[in-house]
């Protein structure tokens, strides 16, 4: 079974991906810290979107019922978010050292939209770490558990 990524996280993805591809190129400090944190966020959202957040698109169909075999295949994914939790969470902190050079540019250049971009996707990193992460494995813990029940 294939899970898509539920459309709300897939939508802010995007739009959180199109506001820093604009400030990469914008002139100057602000300019170049952005395209240091693009640098590092692409690949970065390329392996999210592989397997750390399509697990999240089975949340509603397991609350309205029990698992099925088929969605056995999302536990792989799950189990390799699992395995490279550490990777994923080292990632993020380079993120945010670069999201706070980003902001500290942004001051520094009085570019308000600067300063709220780096704000709003440290913001989205913390709820990854905290709710997303977290809500995948279970994701796949539950239905493992489940389908080894019977």
């Amino acid at each position: 079974m294939k899970s898509a990524i539920p459309p709300s996280l897939a939508k802010e993805h995007d739009e959180l991906h199109a506001e820093l591809a604009a400030a990469t190129k914008l002139p100057g400090a602000v300019g170049e810290a952005a395209r240091s944190v693009a640098r590092l966020l692409h690949p970065h959202f390329v392996k999210e979107e592989e397997f750390a957040l399509p697990p999240l698109g089975l949340l509603v169909p397991l609350a309205g019922g029990p698992p099925t075999q088929d969605m056995l295949s999302i536990a792989e994914m799950t189990d390799r978010l699992k395995d490279e939790m550490p990777i994923m969470l080292a990632e993020h902190q380079a993120i945010v050292a670069a999201l706070k050079d980003f902001e500290k540019a942004g001051l520094a250049e009085h570019d308000e939209q600067a300063v709220r971009l780096a704000e709003k996707i440290i913001n989205h990193a913390q709820t990854e770490e905290e709710v997303m992460y977290p809500a995948a494995i279970l994701v796949g813990e539950y239905i493992k558990a489940k389908l080894r029940a019977g």
